[in-house]
């Protein structure tokens, strides 16, 4: 009698047991699904409002964005107005923090990744360079006003001076991204060049630096869409916002494609503000979508290869 209570007892905890462990999954069935959808609109709110941003532009575009527009220098009449030298003084900009950055950050990546000691020295210069990173941009500007304009005593407003201040200003990212690009190649992968013989430098050339491209570049490219696209730095050195000539070497004055697009904003004439202006913004965008692109198939290009 009491085994047949004992039993029947056990069957109803059973019962009871599976009862509520089916709601607890339907709970988080139901949980999960919410989720999903706010997902979902979040994404789709992102990428319709990009979309009406887009097609807002492109639409104010049309009829400017011409060959005419491209090679033609500003005037204050929008039918004759283009962004040549502009696009010339961005073009000697981006290559001069190329040159400078990519030694530099990469630099010193490895010094902190592969030489650096680990103490607590090593932790701070890293969260300041991290810091760094998100500091925002006119504080660079100011940095360049008062170290190369200042104390330096460049003259103000030209592509050297503008360059280097984008350099400080992307520098930060630059270390950080090629910190974590090293940091992803494996351990074994030294160990194993190390025991064939190599000297640290060697290994370093061989195997870390090869196998980090990928992220490295990454990085780098993003950070110089970045500074294509930063205005502020620029203003404080004392970059022109309009100029009627292409810059022809690092000391001449420059004004970069952002500046015109600031400077033409403000401009009264209906042409300018929903013409010109927009076909501006197109061919920022147009080059910043190159870039983006391009890290994007360097990655994929260095990662295929890799397997």
């Amino acid at each position: 009698m009491n085994q047949a209570k004992l039993e029947k007892r056990a069957m109803l905890n059973q019962e009871s047991f599976l009862s509520s462990k089916n709601d607890n999954i339907k709970s988080e069935w139901i949980k999960g699904r919410i989720f999903l959808l706010i997902c979902i609109v979040s994404i789709l709110f992102g990428i319709l409002s990009l979309a009406a941003l887009l097609i807002y532009v492109f639409w104010d575009a049309l009829g400017w964005l011409n060959w005419q527009f491209i090679t033609s220098t500003p005037s204050r009449f929008a039918s004759k107005a283009g962004i040549f030298p502009m696009l010339m003084g961005s073009g000697f900009i981006i290559m001069l923090v190329a040159l400078f950055s990519l030694p530099l950050g990469v630099g010193t990546a490895v010094y902190l990744e592969e030489y650096a000691p680990k103490n607590l020295f090593k932790k701070f210069i890293e969260i300041n360079i991290s810091n760094l990173a998100g500091v925002p941009s006119i504080v660079y500007g100011l940095l360049g006003l008062g170290l190369f304009v200042s104390f330096l005593d460049l003259t103000h407003g030209t592509i050297l001076v503008g360059a280097l201040t984008l350099t400080l200003r992307i520098l930060p990212v630059v270390i950080v991204t090629s910190q974590e690009a090293i940091k992803a190649v494996p351990v074994s992968h030294r160990r194993a060049s190390i025991g064939l013989g190599t000297t640290k430098w060697q290994m370093i050339r061989s195997v870390v630096l090869p196998e980090s491209v990928p992220g490295i570049m990454t990085g780098m490219i993003l950070a110089l869409a970045v500074a294509m696209g930063e205005t502020a730095p620029l203003i404080m050195i004392g970059a022109a916002t309009s100029i009627f000539t292409a810059p022809r070497n690092i000391h001449s004055s420059f004004s970069s494609l952002p500046l015109q697009i600031f400077a033409w904003s403000d401009f009264p004439g209906e042409g300018f503000r929903h013409g010109v202006t927009p076909a501006a913004i197109v061919v920022l965008l147009v080059i910043l979508m190159i870039m983006n692109g391009a890290a994007i198939y360097i990655r994929h290009r260095f990662s295929r290869d890799k397997n």
